[in-house]
C-alpha cells in the first residue's frame, strides 16, 4: 500500500524545510508533493532544493484547493496530508498516521497533538476534527464534493463525511509535535485576524451544510 505525502504550503518559505527534511528521510513514503498555493515568498524554490515533485498555482485556492490539486495528482492510494508549519515532526509520526490505514483497516486517521504547546494542544482537545495531520484514501477523497471550496472548512468536511457515511476513523496522539501560530507568523493582530478568517471559513461551511442537510 503506497503513501503520497500531500503538502499545501501558502507562504511558508521559513518553516516547510523543517518538514521536509524529516519526510525525504522516510523509506515508508513513496512520494511528496508540495502545493505552493500562490505564494510570494521563496516557498516553492525551498521545497524544490529538498528534490520533491511542487506545484505552483498562480492564485491562493485555499487549503480545501490546494488539498485538492495535490490528490489529483496523487500517484498513490494512500494520501497523507500535512501541514507546512510543523515543530518537531520525527519519523514515529508518520508511522503512527499511516500504518492504521495501511495495517488495520481503517479508511482514515486524524492526528491529534499532544505534550507540544498548551495553546495548540489545547485547540486540537477541543476540536481534533480541524487537524491537518491525517491520512485519507485517495478514492474516498476524490468522492466528497465541492472540496476544493471548503478552503479551511476541508478537514471539517472530511470529518463529517467519514461520520455521515459510517466510515472507521482512528484518532492518534502526536506527541511532543506541535506548529508555527499565526500570530507567530504574521504578528499579533494580523495573524489574530487570519485565524478569525480561518474559524469564519469553518462556521460557514457548517452553516451550509447545516442549512441544506448535505452529506458532503
Amino acid at each position: 500500500m503506497k503513501v503520497t505525502v500531500v503538502i499545501p504550503a501558502y507562504n511558508e518559505e521559513n518553516n516547510i524545510g523543517n518538514v521536509l527534511k524529516v519526510l525525504v528521510g522516510i523509506k515508508l513514503l513513496d512520494e511528496i508533493i508540495v502545493v505552493d498555493d500562490g505564494s510570494s515568498d521563496r516557498t516553492a524554490q525551498v521545497a524544490a532544493s529538498y528534490g520533491v515533485k511542487v506545484i505552483r498555482l498562480k492564485e491562493n485556492l485555499g487549503k480545501g484547493g490546494a488539498m485538492m490539486e495535490g490528490a489529483k495528482l496523487a500517484l498513490h492510494p494512500n494520501i497523507l496530508f500535512l501541514d507546512a508549519d510543523l515543530i518537531g515532526l520525527k519519523e514515529e509520526h508518520i508511522n503512527k498516521l499511516i500504518q492504521p490505514v495501511i495495517e488495520e483497516g481503517y479508511v482514515m486517521t486524524v492526528g491529534v497533538f499532544e505534550h507540544g504547546r498548551i495553546a495548540t494542544d489545547l485547540a486540537q482537545f477541543l476540536a481534533p476534527f480541524l487537524s491537518g495531520q491525517r491520512v485519507v484514501g485517495k478514492e474516498l477523497f476524490s468522492q466528497i464534493s465541492n472540496l476544493d471550496a471548503t478552503r479551511f472548512g476541508v478537514e471539517v468536511a472530511l470529518t463529517k463525511y467519514a461520520r455521515d457515511n459510517h466510515l472507521p476513523v482512528k484518532e492518534v496522539i502526536l506527541e511532543d509535535l506541535t506548529h508555527v501560530m499565526k500570530e507567530e507568523k504574521l504578528g499579533l493582530i494580523k495573524g489574530f485576524l487570519a485565524r478569525m478568517k480561518m474559524y469564519w471559513e469553518i462556521a460557514k461551511f457548517v452553516s451550509t451544510n447545516i442549512k441544506t442537510g448535505t452529506k458532503d
